[in-house]
């Protein structure tokens, strides 16, 4: 179990505020008064010595860093033995590392008690939030077999990219309106979807970005006549409304109401998740799209949720 908080109101350092990622959770974190949020002066930040008196003072580090030096901080604040602080990892470095938790409270009944009673969590991607809140349900409910060869295309505003991109797209103006990329087939974020998704076999992903700022679509194609069983549409509905009746910051949206169409960019500066079934009976074919914010609940938003349910705090 975690130690006991180390003052009446619980306090957050984090490690890397000036990045992207950073600079959106601090921004949450300061209109919320049940939070202190702990920094150190600019000039300190990459000084070791500073950066572990302060985790040793804290009771709990978010890390917003690239993964080599989240591991660096992961180390430095394990030597503090029993004043160590609960760490809230944003980077990749830890995803599918053993004894770390996997940040997405809804992916089952009993992720957010994990979260709440662990020391070392890893905040999913923004990629992964939504492929495995997806297809989690369906394979573990049977529907979808987890050697299914699973697609899974995505399109994420280019703020996801950090700085470079943003100033490729919003300064120097020298980015296409849209790119694919990750055309290897070796993304960073497969790995962590074919584990948490409970999949067998290696799905194909295919990223790209547009020329917006935030928001996020991730779909998954389906050929309803491979699936074991008669499956419908319906099923598939009813089998992700039932996953996520539990509330949280996911939720399952009717199909018809959004008219065959969906934008990415409509959850731009919320932190929810909205689900969506789209389908064609006749033709035994549907497409399953999650719809995010690629900083909210892609990132920061789910970042937040962790941090107060790690500090027994009352969702935001």
């Amino acid at each position: 179990m975690p130690s006991a908080l180390k003052s009446s109101m619980p306090t957050v350092f984090i490690d890397g505020e000036a990045g992207t990622t950073g600079l959106e959770i601090r921004e949450r974190l300061a209109g919320m008064r049940d939070i202190a949020v702990r920094s150190i002066a600019a000039e300190r930040r990459k000084e070791p010595a500073a950066r572990a008196e302060l985790m040793r003072e804290v009771d709990l580090v978010v890390l917003c860093l690239p993964d080599d030096a989240a591991k660096e901080a992961v180390a430095l604040a394990g030597e503090l033995g029993d004043d160590a602080p609960r760490i809230v990892d944003a980077s990749t470095a830890h995803r599918i590392s053993a004894g770390w938790t996997y940040g997405f409270a809804e992916m089952s009944g009993a992720q957010a008690n994990e979260i709440a009673n662990a020391r070392l969590v890893t905040n999913p991607g923004c990629y992964p939030t939504g492929a495995i809140a997806l297809l989690r349900p369906l394979v573990d409910t049977g529907i979808l077999p987890a050697d299914h060869p699973v697609t899974i295309n995505a399109v994420s505003g280019y703020s996801g990219g950090g700085k470079s991109m943003i100033a490729s797209y919003e300064t120097e103006k020298t980015a296409p309106a849209f790119e694919l990329y990750g055309l290897g087939l070796e993304h960073k974020h497969v790995p962590e979807i074919e584990k948490y998704s409970h999949l067998a076999r290696r799905p194909i992903f295919v990223p790209s970005v547009g020329n917006f700022r935030q928001g996020m679509l991730v779909s998954v194609p389906l050929h309803l006549d491979t699936l074991p069983g008669k499956q419908s549409v319906a099923k598939i509905e009813d089998a992700l409304r039932g996953h996520y009746a539990g509330g949280g910051q996911v939720s399952v949206v009717a199909a018809e109401t959004l008219k065959g169409r969906i934008a990415a960019e409509t959850l731009a500066g919320k932190d929810e998740m909205q689900l969506a079934v789209f389908g064609n009976e006749k033709l035994g074919q549907a497409v399953l799209v999650a719809r995010l914010d690629n900083l909210g609940k892609g990132a920061s938003g789910a970042a937040v949720q962790n941090i107060r349910l790690m500090l027994g705090l009352a969702a935001a």
